[in-house]
């Protein structure tokens, strides 16, 4: 395994036996502690709290939370009373000192939301879009909307973050335009997991968390973007680009977008990259949703069905999103319940997309939220999730005609099944739930959660 250096030698055997790059553990412990202080908020965490939780030696998290507060990612946040001796020196994640942008692309609308290390969302834009115009007006439209939200919030131009390492040698990760934010040579899929506790190398082998390789790293980003970038915007660390699929996820590249077949085999994070000058990921609009959703707390499995000009949905199981081996997981709205039904513009008759769509332009809500509840059940079924989250603008117009409603078609399909009805909620976020969700896809790997 090639670290983000480019090093070619393995340390310690992971998960499966795969060696893994003694720069990646390093970047992976980085994370850990990067993702339990931002999870702790305002109120902080100690050192010797941060140790035990990740399982780091308390020499490993000083050198680590030393280089954090160096690059300017984590701050004193007062001191805790302990139990016996001097008073803890407690530990915050610095919000500002990054920042990721999530687009949501719809067929009508792009929406841009700038976000902070926390994932709060500091600025927003909108504008009307027709997905159908051609590459080169939707391109432009995504290129002003971001540049527009950044430069609001920072009071200049997009900044150019193409170069800029998130980490260096040793450090989080690389930022490379075309491609998401890397972790520390991990791959696409974000920081090595070694497993729930930190690999404490520096202990064990003496190549130190802190050492002098890696302290180029865990925010070159945040350092030289602040130099480059202090009279241009807010330090980016990249943008998260939702739309409607199928697409490659790991590729970013577009399948026959339902409604839209002309973008088959279309580039999209290339693309962009290029004319944005910074990293860029894409996913379909529902699985950004689900990862925004699981970001903020949604915990074990879950369906999040969004139905605003379609109809989808982004899966969660076991706290990991689920996007299928082709990345194509989560067509919710194309499974057929009505042979020979109305057609569908995914070239099908009787898609549950073409149903629900069909009795909202009617007016039926009620026999929209019915159908939208088969759909569920079937998932709920297929799957034995714990909570169907329901989100998108035709949702939010009337979240309780179509909780009330999907709720209870699920309940009777509980009772026929003898088995606890799964509880059906509005998602929170509301009608930015995708963008946010984009965003996140920006900073998991950050925050070592590479299973965005």
């Amino acid at each position: 395994m090639h670290g983000a250096g480019g090093a070619g030698t393995t340390g310690p055997v992971g998960p499966g036996g795969v060696g893994v790059n003694l720069l990646a553990l390093r970047s992976h412990n980085a994370a850990l502690v990067l993702d339990l202080l931002r999870t702790a908020g305002d109120e902080g965490i100690s050192r010797l709290e941060l140790a035990e939780r990740t399982g780091l030696t308390p020499q490993a998290v000083s050198k680590i939370t030393a280089r954090l507060r160096e690059d300017g990612l984590a701050a004193e946040a007062g001191r805790r009373a302990s139990t016996g001796g001097k008073p803890r020196t407690v530990l915050r994640l610095v919000p500002e000192a990054g920042h990721a942008v999530g687009v949501h692309l719809d067929r009508d609308e792009v929406r841009a939301v700038l976000v902070d290390l926390r994932g709060t969302v500091v600025g927003e834009r909108r504008a009307a879009l027709n997905l159908g115009a051609g590459a080169e007006a939707v391109l432009g439209a995504v290129r002003e909307t971001v540049t527009g939200v950044t430069a609001a919030a920072g009071g200049g131009r997009l900044s150019r973050l193409g170069e800029v390492r998130l980490g260096g040698a040793g450090g989080l990760g690389v930022a490379e335009p075309g491609g998401a934010a890397r972790l520390g040579g991990a791959g696409s899929g974000g920081a090595a997991r070694t497993g729930a506790a930190g690999v404490d190398e520096a202990a064990r082998q003496g190549t130190a968390e802190g050492d002098g390789s890696s302290r180029q790293g865990a925010a070159r980003l945040v350092g030289t973007s602040r130099q480059r970038s202090a009279p241009l915007g807010p330090a980016l660390l990249g943008v998260g680009v939702a739309l409607p699929g199928p697409l490659d996820h790991a590729r970013g590249v577009l399948h026959r977008v339902t409604g839209f077949p002309e973008w088959d085999g279309f580039p999209l994070r290339e693309a962009l990259a290029e004319r944005l000058g910074v990293p860029v990921v894409v996913d379909k609009d529902t699985n950004a949703a689900a990862v925004g959703l699981a970001a903020g707390g949604e915990s074990g499995s879950f369906a999040y069905l969004h139905l605003g000009t379609g109809l989808g949905a982004g899966l969660v199981i076991g706290g990991s999103p689920h996007r299928g081996a082709r990345t194509g997981a989560g067509e919710f709205g194309h499974q057929v319940i009505q042979l020979d039904g109305p057609p569908c513009t995914c070239g099908n008759r009787g898609c549950v997309e073409a149903l629900c769509l069909g009795a909202v332009a009617r007016g039926d809500l009620r026999e929209a939220a019915r159908v939208l509840g088969a759909g569920a059940a079937n998932l709920v079924g297929l799957l034995d999730i714990d909570v169907v989250l329901l989100g998108g603008r035709t949702v939010a117009a009337a979240p309780e005609a179509f909780t009330d409603g999907v709720g209870a078609v699920l309940e009777a399909w509980a009772r026929r099944t003898g088995q606890d009805a799964v509880p059906v909620r509005v998602a929170t976020g509301g009608g930015g739930a995708v963008a946010v969700g984009a965003a996140e896809l920006v900073l998991g790997p950050v925050f070592g959660r590479g299973g965005v």
